[in-house]
């Protein structure tokens, strides 16, 4: 499903006026797809993550970027990485997966997850249930949004949420909608709505951490009786990219808060030139992960973005584009 995944977090682009903002996000998505990427990812947050920035930094909407990114693209599939299941309801929220597959023209990629961050939910007015109750609303979007792919009308009767007789017309141009990709790695909850009901996963962790991880879902697939292959998996890390290592080493260590992982912060950063990139990458793959999403780091531009797509593309193989 997703062998290269690249994902913009960060929209303080140095140099860019406020005007070039949006053209800055098309740069990267046409570098990425013109070079070794399959899919360009966005985050789910209204305003900036502490991990990457202040709060006051900016940050766009993600379902209409995606939108406005669908027809300055052409085989690239786009996502957000994933969507916090409070921000909509569920109905709603596959009607705007399923218009952004058609104005795409079959490459939209639902990811979604049970959200985390509590001080922008109350801020912008949302409720906050607890976890047990989120992670049941992830499992009523999961069947809301699978069956509202599948079928011009769906019933579905979840625990915090249903639908009847819920229209969804146009329906989505790939067969069977859009991929459902859940985001995190909680192993009781979390994976076993993986194994119920996604197309793929995406994981964060050294490669113990990830291949434990792996272990668990294929143990979730057994008890509800799913092919374990018929489940994408993917990594998340946090890419410094540039022409040489030194240079992202300079980068690197310009960033904030990266102190905290101590002297090796492998596990959430991939850092160096594309060589070194792709060394990274290759023991998570042997270790049976599919596809590896890259958070790009700020600072990071086009040239990097295609410098890096066009070694993995030699490393690797080139990734197939979307199709309908």
């Amino acid at each position: 499903m997703i062998r290269f995944g690249l994902q913009v977090p960060s929209f303080s682009f140095d140099g860019a006026p406020a005007t070039g903002r949006f053209d800055r996000v098309v740069e990267l998505a046409t570098a990425a797809e013109g070079s070794g990427f399959d899919t360009f990812l966005v985050m789910d947050h209204f305003q900036q993550i502490g991990v990457i920035g202040a709060p006051e930094e900016p940050m766009l909407e993600a379902y209409t970027l995606l939108g406005a990114l669908a027809p300055v693209t052409t085989t690239i599939r786009l996502g957000s990485l994933v969507t916090g299941v409070v921000y909509r309801n569920p109905a709603l929220l596959a009607k705007i997966v399923t218009t952004l597959d058609v104005v795409s023209h079959g490459r939209a990629v639902l990811g979604i997850g049970a959200a985390w961050n509590e001080k922008e939910a109350t801020e912008y007015g949302y409720e906050w249930p607890d976890t047990g109750e989120r992670m049941d609303r992830l499992e009523d979007a999961l069947r809301i949004c699978r069956a509202m792919f599948a079928s011009e009308r769906a019933t579905v009767a979840g625990t915090h949420t249903r639908v009847h007789d819920a229209l969804n017309v146009p329906q989505p141009l790939q067969p069977g909608g859009p991929k459902i990709l859940v985001g995190g790695g909680g192993e009781r909850r979390t994976l076993r709505l993986v194994a119920q009901y996604a197309d793929a996963c995406n994981l964060f962790g050294d490669v113990a951490t990830v291949r434990h991880k792996l272990d668990v879902l294929d143990r979730h697939c057994a008890d509800v009786g799913r092919d374990p292959a018929a489940v994408a998996r993917t990594r998340y890390v946090t890419l410094v990219v540039a022409p040489t290592t030194a240079e992202a080493q300079a980068r690197f260590d310009r960033l904030p808060g990266t102190e905290r992982f101590g002297g090796d912060p492998s596990a959430f950063y991939a850092v160096g030139d594309p060589g070194a990139i792709c060394a990274h990458v290759r023991p998570f793959l042997d270790a049976g992960v599919d596809g590896i999403v890259f958070g790009l780091a700020p600072g990071t531009g086009p040239d990097d973005v295609a410098l890096l797509g066009r070694e993995l593309a030699d490393h690797f193989g080139s990734a197939a584009p979307a199709t309908t």
